[in-house]
């Protein structure tokens, strides 16, 4: 069957479709054109009340996956056709699990416990346990507001596992080039991107010309401080001049001696937090958790 491609035209007659056999408010709609490369279904589906979601036909288990992702009690309108004509049908995906998708179409998909908030600093219950082991949540949290995430970022993520995760649901218009040394960790890594059915994250083990010779070039970067950062600095300032750098360490002496290093490079608008975290535990202590140092080079206009 012959593929069709969502132009203008034909989105704004779904819409039209949609407008005129159902009463739902169709004012604050998202639309996601899934045939296109790199497009997250569930968690867009998560974060807006009303998704309009354009498909090509033979995705089989569609519906299987918004079910096993918690989405079971949202409401798919759609037709059996791939045009927007007929008769239009109504189900939740909870009874739709064992069908895929037949013809190329638009669908809508209701969900009424949307939250149309940013998931920052998800709980690392929330991740595959696997070979990594996540910086506490809290941390994650801080990191990502440094990180001032754009909806259209490229961004490269080195060692940071959840960080790539989370940066990817923050990003969903871009792309994350996840780097993992360690096979153990890129394996627990793509069971994290199974997990939350990203389309937007490419896994590598390291950087050079060859493994990024595909990637789009990053306007950020988040860097787990190693004895290889950098190199892999050197050559990303390379590709980008005005790349943003954050970086994450536990080395006193590397926090003392990064921002020389990002000076050389070009980049002189820097600063170094520490954050230090402590948690109550039963017996009624506090129990001081690792307290890293995170340093921060924009080059942002807008800052």
């Amino acid at each position: 069957m012959e593929q069709q491609i969502f132009t203008n035209e034909v989105i704004l007659s779904w819409l039209q479709y949609y407008a005129k056999n159902t009463t739902l408010d169709l004012e604050h709609v998202k639309m996601i054109d899934i045939t296109k490369k790199n497009k997250n279904l569930i968690p867009t589906v998560e974060a807006h009340k009303t998704t309009l979601v354009f498909t090509n036909a033979g995705i089989e288990d569609i519906f299987y996956r918004l079910w096993n992702a918690g989405l079971g009690e949202c409401d798919v309108w759609y037709n059996e056709g791939s045009d927007p004509s007929g008769e239009i049908l109504h189900q939740q995906v909870k009874d739709m699990i064992d069908r895929g998708i037949n013809a190329s179409a638009g669908m809508l998909i209701i969900n009424p416990n949307a939250r149309n908030t940013a998931k920052i600093g998800l709980s690392n219950e929330m991740f595959e346990r696997g070979s990594i082991k996540y910086v506490g949540s809290e941390i994650r949290t801080i990191i990502l507001n440094k990180m001032r995430i754009d909806s259209q970022d490229d961004i490269c993520v080195v060692g940071g596992a959840s960080i790539a995760i989370e940066a990817a649901l923050l990003a969903p218009e871009g792309n994350v080039i996840a780097v993992e040394y360690n096979k153990q960790d890129r394996a627990t890594l793509a069971d994290n991107v199974a997990r939350f059915d990203l389309h937007n994250i490419k896994i590598i083990d390291h950087i050079d010309a060859e493994n990024m010779k595909d990637c789009p070039v990053p306007n950020l970067v988040f860097m787990v401080a190693s004895a290889s950062t950098e190199q892999e600095l050197e050559y990303l300032i390379g590709l980008n001049p005005d790349i943003n750098v954050v970086i994450y360490t536990l080395d006193f002496k590397v926090a003392a001696n990064i921002t020389t290093t990002l000076q050389n490079y070009g980049l002189t608008d820097t600063y170094t937090i520490q954050v230090a975290i402590s948690k109550l535990g039963s017996n009624n202590t506090f129990k001081q958790e690792p307290a890293p140092w995170i340093i921060v080079a924009k080059t942002r206009t807008n800052g």
